[in-house]
């Protein structure tokens, strides 16, 4: 098991319960791979460095993940299939 960062950016212009239903699913995807959430931070609405999808502003969420190397592959094409998550980012933590 190894333990990684995942930072996702979701449309701005979901409310709160959609939110909480991408949010619960993405969690929902790794606690299935056998990975767990050790923490999770919702950042908040911040302004994007350039536009995607139409969109100047994203919902940033940094999920802090211990998982088995053979499940992120799994988990990253969940989340590109996802519409509602503009971008993501998994990364390792030293």
């Amino acid at each position: 098991m190894r333990k990684y960062e995942l930072v996702c950016i979701i449309q701005p212009d979901l409310d709160e319960t959609a939110f909480n239903g991408v949010l619960d699913k993405v969690k929902g995807w790794i606690s299935q791979s056998g990975g767990s959430i050790d923490k999770a931070e919702v950042w908040g609405r911040r302004k994007m460095a350039y536009i995607i999808n139409k969109h100047r502003e994203g919902q940033y969420v940094l999920l802090n993940v211990t998982m088995a190397p053979t499940a992120t592959s799994e988990l990253e094409r969940n989340l590109r299939f996802q519409e509602a998550i503009m971008r993501h980012m998994l990364s390792v933590v030293a």
